[in-house]
């Protein structure tokens, strides 16, 4: 059985006659008869009573058509889904993106792309960088943009730049303008990202320098969005932490100030994707994007 089988069957059951079928295929009805007439013989059964006038599907034909029509669509799909790994022409590229992505000159990313590329669907997927570098490792998107560290061991890694992580309040000035984690435990630490926890990088550094210090960090208060942690530290409910990028992109509340850490905290931006999938040519198309906008930012 082949799909040129299934595929002469299904139009001469749709169009009732050889004759039809043969125009439809743009094929001789003789063909078309052949196809028909071999298929028959395969599966051993009749799939047209013949007339004069129409073709009369048997109860074996009707049981087959819904089989055939998945079988030719799953293969159309496989086709479309192979030709999107070579092509620029159509498919999805999906990809997954860190919500601050766009404080690194990432901004026109999907502009620039779909503008070169339009007949290209694209699914850009904003997460916590740990919820990036999980669905690339589950297989839910292809690759990513995060902030390291995340713990996958079959994700390849390409850093492409570093950031500081500086620590933000409206209380006090600290000591000589350099911040450590006693005065962001002794503030009352505002953190975002609640849903990822102590999975989300930037928090794991804490917690493991913390930790290397035999101190005990825990937030007094949690939110997800990091506006909303900048909203409560403005109204002098604690001390937060953010990146240099969200300083520069002027999102601080008038009357919060950021500051260093005395022994600085950095964190790189990387891509990412799996080591052992494939990466289709839309989405190597965006990462090559990503690297030709990305901004590196200037680091005390």
């Amino acid at each position: 059985m082949t799909l040129t089988q299934l595929r002469a069957f299904l139009v001469a059951l749709d169009h009732g006659t050889f004759t039809a079928a043969a125009q439809e295929l743009q094929v001789s009805q003789a063909s078309v008869s052949e196809l028909i007439v071999r298929l028959e013989s395969e599966l051993d059964t009749s799939l047209f009573t013949r007339s004069s006038r129409r073709l009369v599907p048997t109860s074996a034909a009707e049981e087959l058509a819904a089989h055939a029509r998945r079988t030719i669509r799953a293969a159309e799909d496989t086709v479309e889904a192979m030709r999107s790994l070579t092509s620029l022409e159509s498919g999805v590229a999906t990809f997954g993106a860190a919500r601050n992505a766009h404080l690194y000159g990432l901004t026109n990313l999907v502009q620039e792309f779909h503008t070169q590329h339009p007949g290209v669907r694209i699914r850009m997927i904003g997460l916590n960088s740990y919820g990036v570098a999980q669905s690339v490792n589950d297989g839910e998107v292809e690759a990513g943009l995060v902030v390291l560290p995340v713990p996958f061991e079959n994700l390849r890694y390409e850093p492409l730049l570093t950031d500081e992580v500086l620590f933000a309040t409206a209380g006090p000035r600290p000591r000589d303008g350099l911040a450590d984690l006693h005065d962001l435990a002794d503030a009352g630490m505002v953190l975002y990202d609640a849903h990822s926890g102590w999975n989300d990088p930037t928090r794991r550094q804490l917690l493991n320098r913390a930790q290397s210090q035999g101190m005990r960090l825990a937030p007094a208060i949690e939110v997800e969005q990091v506006d909303s942690a900048l909203a409560l530290v403005s109204a002098g409910m604690g001390a937060t932490v953010v990146s240099g990028s969200l300083v520069r992109a002027g999102r601080l509340p008038a009357n919060v100030e950021a500051y260093p850490f005395e022994d600085p905290l950095r964190e790189s931006v990387a891509l990412v994707s799996r080591n052992d999938a494939p990466i289709s040519r839309a989405t190597r198309e965006i990462m090559a994007v990503i690297r030709r906008l990305i901004v590196e930012p200037p680091l005390r």
